[in-house]
């Protein structure tokens, strides 16, 4: 499932939630997307701080 796709549907489901509630099922589908979505932001995250490199040291004072 693309991460669009997900999104879409969680804030679907979020639509439904602050309507007429949610169902079991959906309350389940909803916390296992979340996860989901919530996994790709850290491996995101990861993956871009892991880019990063110190090039100018600062020295220590004395």
């Amino acid at each position: 499932m693309s991460m669009q796709i997900t999104i879409a549907r969680i804030n679907e489901l979020s639509r439904i939630q602050k309507t007429i509630g949610l169902n079991e099922e959906q309350r389940v589908e909803q916390a296992e997307l979340r996860g989901i979505y919530v996994a790709a932001i850290k491996s995101s995250l990861r993956g871009q701080l892991d880019q990063i490199e110190i090039v100018d040291e600062e020295e220590p004072k004395s």
